[in-house]
């Protein structure tokens, strides 16, 4: 560290909530984002605001000084960019949730565990996640899928009004009217054109809902596959149907397909839709359950049990606007179990799209995927000395599909070795990405596209 540079933290110091430099007493802690994966990486610093002044300060200060920074809401990037070798911009802090009438106004540090929270028992949420530790900032920044996409849209597509800082230490208020370009990239267009700190969101009615997981032994799976195909992208809007073929880290648990999810409104509707899926598949699935609670009680039930501590996370994405041929599908299936190791899961999770998802126009938004039938994400966790093989199996499960994929990739799963990934996240819209990008950050200080 140079004595300029020792200079400058003092002085930032008195700016910001906090300055954590390595040997301090939080460091370790405040360092390390979410999956342990990328906890080898040292920062230079962690610097945790609660204010957009604070922000353009550390902004300013990692400017002059000319060092890397990156901001961190939730830290759940899967392709390791919560964390850096500069300097970590925490926004933490920021976590306030204010609800309005219609509305509801979240500090970029809060988790949407927080978010829901705060909307409980308001009979108001925002279509969103699930994990109760994700980042309201960086999810709606990418897009933002959830149970209720199909029915309200993106988180995203909710958005109204963001509180900005730039580059160049200014703090904006964007919307449809009010830098209108930026507002536009912010929905979808990740988090490259400035340090968001606020969104004003448009509230939606918190339903009462139907949370189920139907499960078939891995022998039924192909009929799964098929059926959920054929059904789930093209039911009611109510509807969120993942399919989940899984093989856990356990070798004494079976491989398993089963059907997740919601369904808003009464259950006696639910469970004629979810009756339909059972019909396609043609067998009886060996476990159903279905549970009926309040919006917020739905989510606490569907993000329990998804626990990897210690664990690496690989993950890999891909859309499709057409139904995988059963020749594919046979084939991942096979690919799923071979090598099957201890310690190692697998999943291939396909997630429906269809509904209010597509019907926002591709270029209303940053968020270019909107004639999709279905994301497929391919993931792995393992021990850390198994990540080899886990990366192996990834590989070649990724590859199989690739010839019936669309081309897009969703950009809140990122992948670190996809090539030509601004292509695969932002397709048509790049160009249009790339301009606002140069007139708000032209120096990159956010990142590049």
């Amino acid at each position: 560290m140079t004595q300029t540079t020792a200079a400058g933290w003092a002085a930032l110091a008195r700016d910001a909530d906090e300055v954590a430099l390595p040997g301090s007493a939080r460091f370790e802690t405040l360092r390390r984002p979410a999956d342990p994966r990328f906890h080898h990486v040292r920062p230079l610093a962690v610097v945790r605001c609660g204010t957009p002044a604070a922000v353009a300060a550390t902004v300013a200060f990692v400017r002059e000084e000319g060092l890397p920074a990156v901001l961190r809401g939730g830290g759940h990037d899967f392709a390791g960019r919560s964390t850096t070798t500069g300097v970590v911009i925490d926004l933490a802090p920021m976590r306030a949730v204010a609800v309005g009438d219609g509305t509801v106004r979240v500090g970029a540090g809060a988790t949407l565990a927080g978010v829901y929270d705060a909307l409980d028992g308001t009979g108001q949420t925002i279509p969103a996640g699930c994990g109760p530790g994700v980042g309201i900032a960086g999810l709606t920044l990418g897009g933002g899928l959830g149970v209720l996409g199909r029915l309200h849209g993106l988180t995203c597509d909710r958005l109204r009004a963001a509180e900005v800082v730039l580059a160049d230490g200014r703090v904006v208020t964007c919307d449809e009217r009010t830098h209108a370009d930026l507002f536009w990239a912010l929905r979808g267009g990740t988090g490259r054109f400035g340090a968001v700190t606020a969104l004003t969101f448009a509230t939606v009615p918190a339903p009462p809902m139907l949370g189920f997981r139907l499960t078939w032994p891995l022998r039924h799976a192909a009929a799964v596959v098929r059926a959920w195909q054929a059904w789930a992208p093209s039911a009611p809007d109510e509807l969120a149907a993942s399919l989940h073929l899984t093989v856990p880290a356990d070798p004494a648990l079976p491989p398993a397909a089963s059907v997740v999810g919601t369904m808003a409104g009464p259950p006696a509707a639910a469970d004629a839709v979810l009756d339909e899926c059972v019909a396609l598949v043609g067998a009886a699935p060996a476990s159903d359950e279905r549970r009926a609670a309040s919006h917020r009680e739905t989510k606490r039930l569907l993000a329990a049990g998804a626990d990897h501590t210690g664990r690496h996370t690989f993950s890999r994405s891909g859309f499709f606007a057409r139904p995988l041929p059963g020749a594919a599908v046979d084939a991942l299936l096979r690919q799923l179990t071979e090598g099957r190791r201890p310690g190692q899961s697998r999943t291939l999770d396909l997630m429906p799209m269809g509904g209010a998802y597509n019907r926002v126009a591709p270029h209303a938004t940053a968020f270019v995927h909107r004639a999709e039938r279905f994301l497929l994400h391919h993931v792995a966790t393992a021990d850390p000395g198994d990540a080899p093989e886990a990366l192996r199996w990834l590989d070649g499960s990724y590859r199989l599909p690739a010839p019936w994929r669309s081309g897009g990739v969703y950009q809140n799963f990122p992948d670190p070795d996809l090539p030509d990934a601004a292509e695969a996240y932002f397709g048509a819209n790049l160009p249009r990405l790339r301009a606002v990008k140069a007139a708000y950050d032209p120096d990159g200080c956010f990142g590049t596209l």
